[in-house]
């Protein structure tokens, strides 16, 4: 008995986002290439950051601003389509309550683990942010809007797929307009001042608006994703293959189109410090980093490479449409597989303890390489973390990782809705009809 639910945990573990077919225990390869491949980008992103010496610092401005739609963004849009998976997969096994149940507990741990690492975060963004405790435990950064979009994705799937689609198109451009009232209005104002906590937090790294919108947008695509899965032919992968790669395509002209268009209309086409606010648009700073150097001074951003703005949203999904339509091709309809794939799907499989666990090792080599040498230490850096989460999960089963907590919250849930039936069955065989009756 030990052994199996050891094998039970494990597979729960692997299984975390339940990306299956209903007739095969055959995972998305194309998902989770594409989850692994911005698990990636983020550890590239924050060891740039934290070890580049001062000279190639700049090199991290450059490469986060243009291939940003690679790390956050598609990474909360990958989690908020897996929901669609998990509820459609149990549909047939468990009742809506427990697959309901079993979203919350994932979404609230998730959220929870978010809150304990909010004071890590405001450290290692690259931004002093003076909050006291307990405020400095709120801020919308990846983990607490993972956690909720898994709640929140759960309940837009109760709205039809035009509903969403218009719901997340009407959160993204009224979202710039709710923002900027916020903060021009919080000082004074006790209740705008909470508000603008709550959407936008004193991090706003993925703020609730306009993210909020992933929910609503990435339901539509995981359903679709979902009923080509059930339809399992060829025709139906190469059609869904078709309408990401159109959607994708559509979605990068339509951010683009904005931004030319915000650039007639204000005759600002190139974003600074003294045209947007760096503390509500934190990817702002990005510009000064990239600056960093003597060779040329970069004028500005354009909107569409700045975070949670209306043409960044939809550039960044259309680009994540993209990239997934370009691996499901490769990966779930041509089949192709080697080494460097299978690293990476397995990155896509353990990306929350990844997420976490590449932290501890930051403060180790604070700006201490070169460009020159920080490829190899990178490639290494990766590898050394794939091994310790092989490690972790072959010979220690995963035991206190966040994916464990959350199959053992699940387990323990299951067991006492067992207890229940088991005494209610139990009252029920020791009463006499006649005292039933009574009742």
């Amino acid at each position: 008995m030990p052994n199996s639910n050891t094998n039970e945990v494990k597979n729960s573990y692997l299984n975390n986002e339940d990306l299956m077919d209903l007739n095969s225990p055959k995972r998305i390869a194309s998902i989770d290439f594409v989850k692994g491949l911005a698990m990636v980008f983020i550890i590239l992103a924050h060891g740039a950051l934290a070890w580049l010496d001062n000279d190639w610092r700049y090199i991290y401005g450059l490469a986060f601003a243009f291939l940003d739609f690679l790390g956050p963004s598609l990474f909360v849009f990958l989690s908020a389509l897996s929901v669609v998976f998990s509820i459609r997969r149990k549909k047939k096994s468990k009742s809506t309550k427990a697959i309901r149940n079993g979203i919350l507990t994932r979404g609230i741990v998730i959220i929870i683990i978010g809150i304990m690492f909010n004071p890590m975060s405001l450290r290692t963004s690259g931004q002093s942010v003076a909050w006291p405790f307990p405020l400095n435990l709120w801020g919308w950064n990846i983990l607490m809007f993972i956690g909720f979009s898994q709640i929140l994705s759960y309940y837009s799937l109760k709205l039809s797929k035009r509903a969403r689609a218009v719901v997340g198109a009407v959160i993204i451009f009224i979202s710039p307009l709710i923002r900027d009232l916020l903060f021009t209005y919080k000082k004074g104002n006790v209740v705008v001042w909470v508000l603008d906590l709550v959407i936008t937090s004193p991090l706003p790294q993925v703020p609730l608006l306009p993210y909020l919108s992933i929910c609503f947008l990435s339901t539509i695509f995981g359903e679709l994703l979902f009923e080509a899965m059930v339809a399992g032919t060829d025709k139906a992968y190469k059609n869904l293959y078709k309408t990401f790669k159109r959607w994708g395509v559509f979605l990068i002209a339509l951010g683009l189109i904005w931004w030319i268009f915000e650039g007639f209309v204000t005759r600002v086409w190139l974003q600074t410090e003294s045209t947007m606010l760096k503390s509500e648009y934190l990817h702002l700073d990005l510009l000064r980093i990239a600056n960093m150097q003597d060779y040329y001074k970069f004028p500005g951003m354009p909107t569409f490479m700045i975070r949670a703005t209306i043409s960044n949203m939809f550039y960044s999904l259309g680009a994540g449409l993209l990239i997934i339509a370009i691996c499901f091709n490769n990966f779930d309809i041509k089949k192709k597989n080697n080494d460097v794939i299978k690293m990476v799907n397995f990155y896509g499989k353990t990306s929350l303890s990844l997420f976490l666990i590449q932290y501890m090792f930051l403060p180790l080599y604070i700006g201490q390489f070169s460009i020159i040498f920080y490829p190899f230490i990178f490639a290494g850096y990766c590898a050394f973390l794939g091994l310790m989460m092989y490690i972790w999960l072959k010979y220690f089963n995963g035991v206190g990782s966040p994916e464990w907590i959350m199959a053992q919250i699940g387990k323990t849930g299951q067991k006492r809705k067992i207890s229940v039936q088991k005494d209610t069955s139990q009252i029920t065989e020791k009463t006499s009809p006649k005292q039933l009756n009574q009742i």
